[in-house]
């Protein structure tokens, strides 16, 4: 399962307790840039893996990451700045 998660703009206090949930639960988390993405995770104490997704390494990662996902791994996705759009990473998906 992969699931795709907006960070909040401006206020760690804005995403939702299901957000929460979910990064507290997945196996990997999948993000554009892992030291914004730190400073959430830090905040709510999360500790999971964290791995870079963006748009220099996509084509690059993409095949490996739809194996894990075959085998059963959960995946979120944790997008810089709010829901993703066309130019983001989640686009390649």
């Amino acid at each position: 399962m992969l699931y795709i998660i907006p960070t909040p703009i401006g206020n760690l206090g804005d995403i939702t307790i299901r957000a929460i949930e979910v990064l507290k639960s997945v196996d990997l988390i999948l993000a554009e840039d892992t030291r914004t993405s730190s400073v959430l995770l830090n905040h709510y104490q999360i500790q999971k893996p964290i791995t870079p997704y963006h748009q220099h390494n996509e084509h690059k990662i993409v095949a490996h990451l739809a194996d894990q996902l075959q085998q059963g791994k959960t995946m979120a996705l944790l997008t810089d700045a709010g829901t993703p759009g066309i130019s983001d990473p989640a686009f390649y998906w």
